[in-house]
């Protein structure tokens, strides 16, 4: 199976995402976002595959979104793409795409509905909390 992570290394979220995919036994295909942004064509793509709005994706901390006034109802849906490809630190993350599905991974465990072994067991984010993964081979 493969799986991509569209990955930040400054941001917290996305370095736990990325340890619980590999806790999990998987080597992710790791896109560095910020270095290599996805084609429109792609970003159109993952926001479909989430079924979220482009709004959604948009991350206002730490970027530009106030400056460009982001925030103002104004702005299609096209608009907010073209935004995200010009200023790629606008695009939130982690996004994980697996054949199971693509999700913004925020908090980080909601990318354990996306493994295929979902049962890392204890997992300790940066930050120190405690995520307590489901045992599949446990009896119910």
């Amino acid at each position: 199976m493969t799986i991509a992570i569209y990955h930040n290394p400054a941001c917290g979220t996305s370095r736990n995402t990325l340890a619980m995919i590999r806790q999990s036994g998987e080597e992710p295909e790791i896109i560095e976002y910020l270095k290599n942004p996805p084609s429109r064509e792609r970003l159109v793509a993952l926001i479909a595959a989430m079924g979220v709005t482009p709004r959604a994706l948009l991350r206002e901390k730490g970027t530009p979104y106030a400056d460009l006034g982001l925030g103002d109802s104004k702005w299609s849906d096209d608009q907010l793409v073209d935004f995200m490809i010009a200023h790629p630190i606008l695009i939130n993350r982690p996004i994980v795409v697996t054949l199971k599905g693509v999700r913004l991974c925020r908090p980080s465990e909601k990318v354990l509905a996306l493994l295929t072994n979902p049962a890392i067991g204890r997992f300790v984010k940066e930050d120190g909390e405690v995520v307590e993964a489901p045992d599949e081979r446990a009896p119910l």
